[in-house]
């Protein structure tokens, strides 16, 4: 066999085909076009010259149709797997403050997190409009690698799909993510008790709000952001200074009152939240007012709600604000016995109303 590979090695032609297969493919078409998702040569450069270089590493390079772990090593991280799953089709793609690429990796993250999981891997699908702009796609997933790295986490496998033009809205994408949860940590709402506190780590509406002003529908100048952020290394901290956490979750569509009415249906309690301890940027409140909406209810992409034992409640508070993601974080609340499966906000007035669960959507497609 070798020397017939080595005979091999002297033809010209033999040279000239394995420098091709060799040489990755590069995309050099302007448009997205069905042929980059036909599963030849063009949709072999796409992979490689797209995502293959910008994700890159031991992992993915296999270009395998799955990523294999050894689970010796993932057992070290904890005793349990988390796994979840994602969609993510915010309308516009680029945003102030983060964009749709940064979106889905946070997202995936943060799902994983506040199950208390160490965040490890992740996979990602794309499904690309036909003409969509192949410079858009190149931020986008260069956006998603930075927003990777930036956690320490790797995008391991994935997968693409091109469909007629007018079939889709220029680009969605699907992520999927793996974490280990430490031994000895159980983070469900199940596990909430009447006297817990609730906390958040800080402002809540900037991303839906964000969203709202760059579509450019409405009259109106902010310069506000999207919270865009993985909040990972912020759990960590706070189940490493307290793990009697009881619940934990993030606050993205229906916003803080969703999160609040799914934690106080699932342990059949009563919640009861105070308006002037939540925190919200003053431009959020303004852009609400005129507009008709409720805070509570924008979406968010870096909030993180916990329920906690009242004992604990000023050690979560400090642990969260000594980091940036936590900088304004604020005990908003308390677990009271009724009225089961209630939210109630308490008023700057002293009043009270019902915090219901969101009925439709304040804003469509915000993430």
């Amino acid at each position: 066999m070798a020397i017939y590979n080595n005979q091999q090695s002297q033809n010209p032609l033999f040279q000239k085909v394995e420098q091709v297969r060799r040489r990755q493919g590069k995309i050099r078409d302007t448009y997205i076009n069905l042929a980059h998702g036909s599963g030849g040569k063009a949709m072999r450069d796409l992979i490689n010259d797209v995502f293959v270089k910008n994700f890159d590493n031991p992992i993915l390079s296999q270009l395998e149709d799955q990523a294999s772990f050894d689970l010796a090593s993932l057992s070290q991280h904890g005793d349990r797997l988390a796994f979840t799953t994602d969609s993510y089709v915010v309308d516009p793609l680029f945003f102030p403050g983060s964009d749709i690429g940064e979106l889905a990796i946070n997202g995936t993250i943060n799902d994983l997190a506040v199950s208390g999981a160490k965040p490890l891997y992740l996979s990602c699908s794309v499904i690309l409009e036909e003409g969509l702009p192949v410079e858009t796609l190149r931020r986008v997933v260069s956006s998603m690698q930075k927003a990777a790295q930036k956690a320490g986490i790797q995008i391991v496998t994935g997968d693409t799909k091109v469909v007629h033009r007018g079939c889709a809205d220029k680009l969605f994408i699907n992520t999927a993510g793996i974490g280990i949860i430490p031994a000895n940590i159980d983070i469900s709402p199940r596990n909430i008790q009447t006297g817990d506190v609730v906390v958040i780590n800080g402002e809540i509406g900037n991303h839906g709000t964000a969203i709202l002003i760059a579509r450019g529908e409405l009259e109106l100048e902010t310069n506000i952001e999207s919270d865009c952020q993985s909040l990972h290394e912020l759990v960590a901290e706070i189940i490493k200074t307290c793990p009697q956490i009881h619940a934990m979750r993030d606050a993205t569509r229906g916003g803080l009152a969703t999160v609040l009415n799914e934690f106080a249906v699932t342990a059949n309690v009563g919640i009861r939240i105070h308006e002037n301890a939540i925190p919200v940027k003053e431009q959020v409140n303004g852009v609400c007012e005129i507009l008709g909406l409720d805070p509570l209810y924008l979406a968010n992409e870096g909030k993180l709600v916990i329920v906690a034992p009242k004992e604990k409640a000023e050690l979560i508070l400090s642990t969260m604000k000594n980091y940036p993601t936590g900088k304004q974080a604020s005990i908003i609340g308390e677990i009271i016995p009724t009225p089961p499966g209630i939210v109630l906000l308490k008023t700057a007035f002293g009043a009270e109303r019902i915090v219901d669960m969101l009925v439709g959507d304040q804003l469509p497609r915000i993430c």
